[in-house]
């Protein structure tokens, strides 16, 4: 199964779905994203959130390939924080 996020954060909600389903492959929206005007909220998951949930859903196909968006358009970040599979330590193949 493809699981896509969507624009959401790490609640138990999220952890129940990852306990109940098999993921093939997750695509997870991340960036910790606020907006002044709500404040401390935040509207998608950061990277250490993406970590947890990745331990939990244990994805088949690990990867940990990133899009970012910025004046210049897309690019790839020097550098991804994902880890998968539950394995404290393991970098997942990068893909692109």
């Amino acid at each position: 199964m493809l699981w896509i996020s969507g624009d959401t954060v790490l609640y138990d909600g999220v952890r129940q779905v990852a306990d109940r389903v098999q993921v093939d492959t997750a695509l997870l929206h991340l960036g910790g994203v606020q907006f002044p005007v709500t404040g401390p909220v935040r509207y998608t998951m950061t990277a250490q959130e993406a970590v947890e949930l990745c331990r939990l859903a244990r994805p088949r196909t690990p990867g940990d390939s990133v899009l970012t968006t910025g004046r210049s358009g897309l690019s790839w970040p020097r550098q991804a924080a994902g880890r998968c599979r539950g394995s404290p330590g393991r970098r997942c193949s990068r893909t692109r």
